[in-house]
């Protein structure tokens, strides 16, 4: 049951309160619109963490044509209402941009729109949800979440620390190397493709039933070109669930480390890999490892780290349960023909290493 407010839109100029009708006014066009194709009022929600996954969803079903999104229409007559991308598969491509529009989706009742907001100087951009109800509402997430999901199980989600924020992007995989062609000890080979199906096919079910934590960790260490990366892609493409790349740079900050775990535990059960471990910033080594201890913050998530350089990882990520249950060293045999890799429990060598030089 919605409230009566204080405050009228249609009860003020823009000599009342400036801003605020600068702000409002897209609104108020945009739920007339909506309320002549449903005849009724929506409700206006906005959200803590921001809207990646609608974006993300929207673009697809864009691209999709899929019958369950419409356009109603644009914002503004003077702000793009297409986009240019290129890549390298498709060269250039226009499609409908995700800010300016009014998406409807009709299944659920609920409409979006991402808009620009011009005030004192400066331009912002703002997501908004329109929905029937809270239940309507709650569904169409759930929806979007799904879809998200299986869209990121097709490809590598790309979270890229940037001196403008976490990045997104995807890439295919291309070159899979299937697990039978990796060339590992049999021992270990078996050791860790065993406990990531554990973890996937099993489910939290099973974690729950022995009152296990949902969470597992594995770290890859080694000389640079040893095979690290070839193992990473190689389970990332032989399971069924998404797998995210974070790639840290010297941007990384407790801001990009919240929301990328924020994202992985929206879309757990997932493989997180953090290659180059060893360079995340100084100052933002104990937010990490704050995270990795807080109670949900890993669930349902696989986190792989890599590193060519072992004696600069922080003791306290493998020193402590729930961060990394086990390392592993890839070492190259330079007595074989053909490169074999052999692994060492970090109970044994890394230990050694890592405390006592």
């Amino acid at each position: 049951m919605r409230t009566k407010s204080l405050v009228n839109f249609n009860e003020m100029t823009r000599n009342t309160l400036p801003h605020y009708y600068d702000y409002a006014y897209p609104l108020n066009k945009a739920q007339q619109v909506l309320k002549e194709k449903l005849g009724e009022d929506l409700s206006l929600y906005e959200t803590e963490e921001g809207l990646d996954e609608l974006d993300e969803a929207i673009d697809m079903m864009l691209q999709q044509k899929d019958p369950a999104i419409e356009k109603l229409g644009s914002i503004y007559d003077t702000v793009a209402v297409s986009t240019i991308s290129y890549n390298e598969t498709e060269q250039y491509r226009i499609k409908p941009s995700l800010n300016n529009h009014i998406f409807y989706f009709p299944t659920f009742h609920v409409a979006s729109m991402k808009i620009p907001i011009y005030q004192s100087h400066m331009e912002f951009e703002r997501s908004f949800i329109f929905a029937r109800s809270d239940q309507d509402l709650v569904l169409f997430l759930e929806y979007i979440m799904k879809q998200q999901r299986e869209n990121m199980t097709e490809g590598i989600t790309v979270l890229t620390d940037t001196e403008d924020g976490l990045v997104r992007s995807k890439e295919k995989l291309t070159n899979q190397i299937s697990r039978e062609n990796i060339l590992l000890d049999d021992h270990v080979k078996t050791d860790i493709f065993r406990s990531i199906d554990e973890f996937f096919v099993e489910g939290g079910g099973f974690y729950k039933e022995y009152n296990i934590p949902y969470k597992r960790g594995i770290l890859l260490y080694g000389s640079p070109g040893n095979g690290k990366t070839t193992l990473v892609k190689s389970i990332a493409g032989s399971v069924s669930a998404p797998v995210v790349y974070w790639q840290i740079t010297e941007y990384t900050s407790s801001y990009s480390i919240s929301e990328v775990f924020a994202t992985a535990t929206k879309m757990a059960p997932l493989v997180l890999i953090i290659e180059d471990i060893d360079s995340m910033p100084e100052e933002s080594r104990s937010v990490f490892l704050n995270t990795l201890d807080g109670a949900t913050s890993k669930e349902g998530i696989f986190l792989i780290g890599t590193t060519n350089y072992p004696e600069k990882i922080d003791p306290a990520l493998i020193n402590r349960a729930g961060r990394f249950d086990r390392a592993y060293e890839i070492s190259r045999e330079n007595h074989c023909a053909t490169p074999i890799y052999a692994v060492k429990d970090w109970n044994d060598s890394l230990t050694k290493l890592l405390f006592h030089g």
